[in-house]
C-alpha cells in the first residue's frame, strides 16, 4: 500500500483533498479503511468519466435508423420446429461434451425486497421456501445429470454481498455441487462523485463506491482468473443469466445450439412485449448496430410505433438473458471497451458530523451494461422464449415481479406441465392457477420429464409438492 502521506499528497493535487478533513479524528483502523478506499483510486478515470459527462447530451433514438432484430420465433410451423430440435440436438451435444458453463450475476441486496442478505438468500419456492441459489443449482445439477457432464457454476458477488454469499454456500455444503466447480468472485467498486466532480465520503473512514453495472461482469470474469479456468476445463460457452429470475433455463440446450449454429460470439434471449411502456429494453438495430435501447431512453414515437399488421414494430424486449462465447469474453472483458453509463442518484454522504440521506439527487454512479458487447459481435441470434416459462423476476416487494407475482407464476408453470401430462388444475378468473405447485427440477426439468416420472394417480388439490 501506498504511504499515508503520499495518498494525502495525491488526493490534493488532484481536487479531492477534502475527504482528509477529518483525518487526524479517526483511529489507526478507520485511517486504514479510508486508505484502502483511496488507494484503488484511478483519477485519471475519474476525470475521463466526469469529462464525459459534461460532454454528452444523451443520444436522441428518435433520430436514429431503428430497425427490429430478426428473431428467431416460437415454432409453429413444421420447418420450426424441425429447426428447433436440430438447434436442441446441437446443443445438447456440447453439453454432453462438456463445453457449457453457468454464470450468475449475483452482487446484488435484498434491500427493496425487506431482506437484510444477498438476493440470491432470498426465499421464493412455493411450498418449500427454497431460496433463488438453490432454485438455480437444482436446475444446473439436473442438467448435468441428464447430459452425463459437469457445468461448473461462477457466481459474481460484489463487496457488499460477498462474505454473505460464500459462508451461505459453505453452510449449505455448497447447494449439492463439488466444492471445486463453484468459483467466486467479485466484481469491481467505482467511485462516485458529486456534479462537480467531487468524491464523495459514505461516512467518515469510505468513499462512496458503486459496483460497475452487469457489464463489469465480463472484466471480471477475466480479471477474475474465471475465465482462464474455463479454458483449462475447455469450456467454450457461457450461460448468462441474473440471479433474481428463477424460471431462467440455465444452459438452454435450444439457444445454445443456434448460438453455435450461427457461430455467435453473444447471443440474447427475448419475449413479446406485453404492452409499450413495459420496463424492458427493446433489442433492435440502431444505425445498423445490433444493440439494446433502455425501455427508459426509448423515444414514444418508436416505442409506440405499429409494424403493417397492426403489431407493436419494436416487440423483442431483453430480459437479461445471454449465451457467450469465451474466447469473445476474453478479448473485450480485459479492457474498458464498454461506454459508461450515468446515473443521478440521492447518494448518502458524510457532511462531518453524521450520515446524510439526501431528498434529491446529489451524485452520479457510474456503469456499464452487459447489452452495450452486442454491437462488437461478429454474430449474434435473437431468440424468443416465452414469458410463463422463462421470465418470473423477484424485484419488488409487493405488486409486479413482486417475489408473490413470482411465486404464482412458478405455480402457473407447473400447471401447465401437469395439464399436459393429463392432470387437471382449477384456474381462477385470470387464468392463475388455484393449486400451489412447487416441482423441484431435481424432480423434473420440463413437461416432458414431468410426464414421464408422473407418479399414477396424481391430483392438484390445493397443494402439490414433488421433489
Amino acid at each position: 500500500m501506498t504511504d499515508a502521506s503520499e495518498i494525502r499528497k495525491s488526493f490534493e493535487e488532484n481536487g479531492q483533498g477534502h475527504i482528509f478533513a477529518g483525518w487526524d479524528t479517526l483511529s489507526a483502523d478507520e485511517q486504514a479503511a479510508l486508505l484502502d478506499d483511496c488507494n484503488r483510486v484511478n483519477f485519471d478515470w475519474i476525470k475521463t468519466r466526469v469529462a464525459e459527462v459534461r460532454e454528452d447530451h444523451g443520444t436522441d433514438f428518435s433520430k436514429c435508423d431503428l430497425k427490429p432484430a430478426p428473431v428467431i420465433v416460437l415454432p409453429e410451423s413444421e420447418e420450426e420446429k424441425k429447426k428447433e430440435a436440430e438447434a436442441r440436438a446441437t446443443g445438447e451435444a456440447a453439453l454432453k461434451a462438456g463445453k457449457l458453463a453457468a454464470f450468475l450475476v449475483a452482487g446484488g441486496q435484498g434491500t427493496r425486497l425487506g431482506f437484510d442478505g444477498p438476493k440470491g438468500c432470498y426465499e421464493v419456492g412455493p411450498l418449500t421456501g427454497k431460496t433463488l441459489f438453490q432454485w438455480h443449482a437444482e436446475q444446473i445439477l439436473a442438467l448435468a445429470k441428464r447430459h452425463g457432464a459437469t457445468i461448473p457454476w461462477y457466481i459474481m458477488t460484489s463487496r457488499t454481498n460477498h462474505v454473505d454469499t460464500v459462508k451461505y454456500f459453505e453452510e449449505n455444503n455448497y447447494l449439492g455441487f463439488d466444492k471445486k466447480d463453484v468459483m467466486f468472485f467479485q466484481q469491481r467498486m467505482v467511485p462516485s462523485v458529486d456534479f462537480d466532480g467531487k468524491l464523495i465520503l459514505a461516512d467518515k473512514c469510505g468513499l462512496a463506491l458503486n459496483p460497475d453495472g452487469h457489464g463489469g461482469s465480463l472484466h471480471a470474469l477475466v480479471e477474475s482468473g474465471a475465465i482462464a479456468d474455463m479454458k483449462k476445463r475447455g469450456i467454450e460457452t457461457i450461460s448468462y443469466f441474473q440471479v433474481d429470475n428463477p424460471l431462467v433455463t440455465i444452459c438452454d440446450p435450444v439457444f445454445a445450439g443456434y448460438h453455435l449454429q450461427a457461430g455467435a460470439e453473444m447471443s440474447s434471449k427475448i419475449l413479446n412485449k406485453a404492452y409499450p411502456e413495459e420496463k424492458v429494453g427493446h433489442i433492435c438495430y440502431c444505425d445498423g448496430k445490433l444493440t439494446v435501447i433502455e425501455y427508459s431512453d426509448m423515444d414514444e414515437g418508436n416505442m409506440y410505433a405499429k409494424d403493417e399488421n397492426g403489431k407493436l414494430k419494436f416487440w423483442a424486449g431483453s430480459i437479461a438473458i445471454h449465451m457467450l462465447s469465451v474466447d469473445f469474453v476474453d478479448k473485450i472483458g480485459g479492457e474498458a471497451k464498454l461506454p459508461w453509463h450515468i446515473a443521478k442518484k440521492k447518494i448518502p454522504f458524510y457532511n462531518g458530523t453524521e450520515v446524510v440521506t439526501p431528498e434529491e439527487a446529489n451524485g452520479i454512479k457510474f456503469e456499464t451494461f452487459v447489452f452495450d458487447s452486442l454491437p462488437m459481435t461478429s454474430a449474434s441470434i435473437t431468440m424468443e422464449v416465452a414469458r410463463e416459462e422463462e421470465f418470473a423476476p423477484v424485484k419488488n416487494k409487493s405488486g409486479i415481479d413482486s417475489a408473490d407475482s413470482c411465486r404464482q407464476l412458478l405455480s402457473n408453470r407447473f400447471a401447465k406441465w401437469l395439464k399436459a401430462a393429463g392432470v387437471d388444475v382449477a384456474h381462477n378468473a385470470e387464468g392463475d392457477s388455484e393449486c400451489v405447485i412447487e416441482i423441484s427440477p431435481l424432480f423434473a426439468l420440463d413437461a416432458d420429464e414431468l410426464k414421464s416420472k408422473l407418479p399414477a394417480g396424481t391430483t392438484a388439490g390445493d397443494k402439490l409438492l414433488l421433489e
